[in-house]
């Protein structure tokens, strides 16, 4: 009897003795295991979650609070129903569309689609008939090339929704080669009637395949803009994002416009309080997702034949906007 007591106790007390160090091992294994999930996840995006139920998406935060108010979800894309995306929040520009990029934008699965929670662009090299062709002497270099020789999707929210200030976020994966340019960027509402760069545009993310850690965060007004060479904005090395998806976001207010990569403010754009030459930025813009191939900034180091198809990758987008801004 005094030996069975005397054993009980000796286990109890080598279990209180060593049980820290036990616990401590397993969670130190479900954290590397989990992280090692994870990166494969991010990894192989279009190939679907492996041990999914471990690593759920996120629940999506309804709002957060800054020091000027609380901001709550007011429109979001999870990207979590497979096949073309949302049309009810979607559409398509289609076409040779702008920056005499070598796309033709099409609204095919093949160019744009959600599959395994994702959002996906893929930049294709394939002749493709330019629906808007008439002569090869017309001047307007969207209608004289009878063929595409790439085909890409650019989508965006233009007649079903657009806002005012706000937090608007994205997390992406992009596409990487050689004449891949790939944006998240917004232009304002007016744009048909002032045209650009009077509406005003955002470029919440741009990317050029020749600078593949490169991101850049502007903005262009009537009086700061690339043709003159005045644009505002500023640049920021990240890690390999081709590799690992990253948040791409701003915060606008009445006042100022923050660029922000993963949660970390890296440029600031002030209203400097002079006139909608310099600040177009109190009225309705909508989003803009698009990956391009060449053009007059991403193709200025060529096009890399090899490096297709060319895919960006959309997690999630998400707008939050100030209680009593969004009612």
């Amino acid at each position: 009897m005094l030996r069975t007591i005397f054993f009980r106790v000796l286990l109890v007390g080598f279990f209180m003795l060593f049980l820290p160090d036990i616990i401590q091992s397993q969670a130190a294994i479900t954290d590397s295991l989990n992280r090692r999930i994870a990166s494969l996840n991010d990894s192989r995006p279009d190939q679907g979650l492996i041990f999914g139920h471990l690593l759920k998406k996120q629940t999506v935060p309804n709002f957060y609070t800054r020091s000027d108010g609380k901001y709550e979800l007011v429109w979001a894309d999870e990207f979590d129903k497979a096949g073309k995306p949302d049309p009810a929040k979607w559409s398509y520009e289609t076409g040779f569309i702008r920056n005499n990029e070598s796309q033709y934008y099409t609204d095919r699965r093949e160019n744009a689609r959600v599959k395994k929670g994702n959002l996906v662009i893929e930049a294709r090299k394939e002749r493709f008939n330019n629906r808007e062709f008439t002569t090869k002497t017309d001047p307007n270099w969207r209608f004289n090339h009878e063929f595409a020789e790439f085909t890409s999707a650019s989508l965006t929210t233009i007649g079903k929704a657009e806002w005012k200030y706000g937090k608007i976020e994205a997390r992406a994966k992009l596409p990487k080669g050689a004449g891949a340019w790939s944006a998240i960027w917004m232009l304002g509402a007016n744009f048909k009637e002032v045209g650009w760069a009077k509406c005003g545009e955002i470029d919440i993310m741009e990317n050029v395949g020749f600078e593949p850690l490169r991101i850049y965060g502007t903005v262009h007004t009537a009086a700061y803009n690339h043709t003159q060479g005045t644009e505002q904005g500023k640049q920021l090395e990240v890690a390999d994002p081709a590799a690992a998806f990253h948040v791409y976001a701003i915060e606008w207010t009445p006042e100022k416009i923050d660029f922000l990569v993963d949660g970390k403010v890296y440029y600031t754009f002030v209203n400097e309080h002079k006139t909608a030459a310099e600040w177009a930025f109190d009225q309705n813009f909508h989003l803009k997702i698009n990956s391009a191939v060449g053009g007059d900034w991403g193709g200025r180091k060529g096009i890399d034949d090899r490096s297709f198809p060319q895919k960006m990758y959309i997690d999630y987008v998400r707008v939050y906007q100030l209680k009593e801004a969004s009612k």
